[in-house]
């Protein structure tokens, strides 16, 4: 009996743990090595950048005017083929369209960096459909945010940074004239931002140095253990952010990322916004909720960063090796890119507001 537990026992060690969607496995996947990833090429005037819709629809006038904005800032648009169709009366497309749109903008070498139109969900349908190394063929900027994290992580896994940042549904409505707009317009161009911003009150001090991974949270947590799990790196800065969420979700999802042993790889934490999410719970905020489990990391926690589903949402590097300084009066986040290095005081972004009819 002692014989066959000797030999049963290390095959149940080795197994592939199974992740779904909050449930995680007791016995976390191995880390990854640090991977360096490489910035594709800063845009110039005349590029062409692609508009795709990897997930759900946007209204096609969004679209049309995020080419308008494109063409102000010097950059020649392109649709992609099937942005406008309508799938199960949420996604711009079956799987099979909304995949042949990247695939065509990534393989185009004329296309210089794609902006995707608006997440929503699907982008997870692509996991296993494309082959990491599609995305290295032509390295290119990828734009999105919220669902598109699963597209960054992806694009951190392969080997190229991207970019969180604003789409087709705020730049088609703001224009494209707003302080979140131009940012990414001058980061696109190889302005790089170098953030100072003010105190807050569960911020947890100190320094840290890492690749800037994350997005979305409840993207997120669902690629765990995938070739889209980004967070699966080691000496990560793990940024986050909500929308909409209950804070017990918010609570289990976090807990996933913790049972995963992401959060032992992290050296860093950033909390972006957690919009419009729940008071289910007595805690103050999501911050301070999930501030009592990272204190215990030693690890500094910068709360408050302005990207995510607000009317501010700063462009940030994913896959870029980044500078954390929180100290008591601010903190700062910079990024080890080349290009002009432009330091932003995000107290002085201002956010989008729609103009009124007098």
């Amino acid at each position: 009996m002692a014989i066959s537990i000797l030999i049963i026992y290390p095959l149940t060690l080795s197994a592939q743990p199974f992740v779904d969607n909050a449930v995680c496995a007791t016995t976390p996947s191995p880390a990854k090595s640090s991977k360096s990833c490489t910035p594709p090429p800063y845009l110039r005037k005349g590029d062409k950048v692609a508009l795709i819709s990897p997930a759900y629809s946007t209204p096609y006038e969004n679209v049309t005017n995020t080419a308008n904005v494109l063409r102000s800032w010097g950059l020649e648009p392109v649709i992609g083929p099937n942005v406008g169709k309508l799938y199960a009366g949420k996604y711009a497309g079956t799987m099979d369209e909304r995949l042949s749109d990247l695939r065509w903008a990534l393989n185009d070498p004329d296309i210089k960096a794609i902006i995707c139109n608006r997440g929503g969900y699907g982008t997870i349908h692509f996991v296993e459909e494309m082959a990491l190394s599609e995305l290295t063929s032509h390295p290119k900027w990828i734009v999105g945010f919220s669902d598109i994290t699963t597209l960054h992580g992806m694009e951190c896994r392969a080997g190229v940074m991207s970019i969180h940042g604003t789409m087709s549904s705020f730049l088609g409505p703001s224009g494209g004239t707003d302080d979140t707009s131009t940012l990414l317009r001058d980061l696109l161009m190889g302005k790089v931002p170098q953030y100072e911003l003010p105190s807050h009150p569960q911020n947890i001090p100190g320094h840290a140095k890492g690749t800037l991974v994350g997005g979305n949270l409840c993207t997120l947590v669902p690629l765990l253990g995938s070739e889209a799990d980004a967070t699966s790196l080691d000496n990560i800065i793990l940024f986050l952010e909500e929308v909409e969420e209950p804070l017990r979700n918010i609570d289990r999802l976090f807990n996933a990322l913790r049972l995963s042993g992401a959060l032992s790889r992290c050296r860093g934490v950033i909390l972006g916004q957690f919009t419009d999410c729940g008071t289910d719970l007595t805690f103050e905020s999501s911050e301070a909720m999930l501030c009592e489990y990272l204190k215990k990391y030693n690890i500094p926690v910068l709360c408050g960063f302005p990207a995510g589903h607000d009317k501010v949402n700063v462009p940030l590097v994913m896959g870029a090796p980044v500078s954390l300084d929180v100290r008591a009066d601010g903190a700062t986040l910079s990024f080890d890119l080349p290009g002009k290095k432009t330091k932003v005081s995000t107290i002085e972004v201002k956010p989008f507001t729609p103009a009124t009819n007098k």
